[in-house]
């Protein structure tokens, strides 16, 4: 339970890329809270994505702006390198993407970070990186990209599952007015991730800023909902 609310909504978004200003004016407008999962390799960084017909920038937040950038969110571990853990034979590997990273952003932040995403798409953790990260790093939480499409709470916080995918936006909002109508005694999480450089995209069938912006106005503002980030809800 969230301050006596039964129900919670959070964001997760990945690769601290510049995207994020956009998203989190608009996330602040409304009252939302997310966090944010850094690569500190990564920071500053001029470079742009291309998938499929898209080419959209793809550069990041500086190291010097991010703790201004994000003071009104979390701000989490993604690795140093953006690196597929699993795919790391050495413990000791697995453990210096994660806490170099955890600790350089820590600094960065001015709080001590506890957060993580797995980065890379497809199967991107397992059970052993999931035990190492457990014993050896800071991290309390790491959050996977397989959905659950549900708004149960999870027992594995190191293999925790969001709910949706941003991005699929008709099953987003399917679940956004399932989650508000939805009446519980019992504790509900609502756990929306993606990156923001992705709403460049402009495809009318995906998540656009205008849908986002839709989709934010539509979670906001709920006396029964507690709205936080990944770290106030999860732990």
């Amino acid at each position: 339970m969230w301050q006596g609310k039964n129900k919670a909504v959070t964001f997760s978004f990945d690769d601290a890329v510049l995207q994020d200003i956009k998203a989190i004016k608009i996330l602040d407008k409304y009252g939302l809270k997310a966090t944010f999962n850094l690569n500190s390799n990564a920071l500053g960084g001029v470079r742009r994505h291309v998938y499929k017909e898209y080419n959209v920038d793809h550069s990041k937040v500086a190291p010097n702006d991010i703790k201004f950038v994000y003071q009104n969110h979390e701000v989490a571990c993604h690795t140093k390198d953006h690196i597929r853990l699993p795919s790391l034979e050495k413990d000791q590997s697995v453990i210096s993407q994660v806490e170099e990273d955890r600790l350089t952003l820590s600094d960065l932040c001015g709080y001590e970070v506890v957060g993580m995403a797995y980065p890379c798409g497809g199967v991107n953790n397992d059970d052993r990186v999931a035990k190492i990260i457990r014993e050896n790093t800071g991290v309390k939480y790491a959050r996977t990209i397989t959905c659950n499409h549900n708004f149960e709470r999870q027992d594995n916080l190191y293999r925790f599952n969001p709910s949706v995918y941003y991005m699929d936006r008709n099953k987003a909002f399917k679940m956004a007015e399932e989650f508000i109508n939805l009446k519980t005694q019992t504790p509900k999480i609502f756990y929306i991730w993606g990156h923001t450089y992705e709403m460049d995209y402009d495809n009318p069938k995906q998540m656009t800023w205008d849908y986002f912006e839709e989709f934010c106005s539509l979670l906001s503002n709920r006396s029964d909902i507690f709205y936080g980030t990944n770290k106030e809800i999860l732990l």
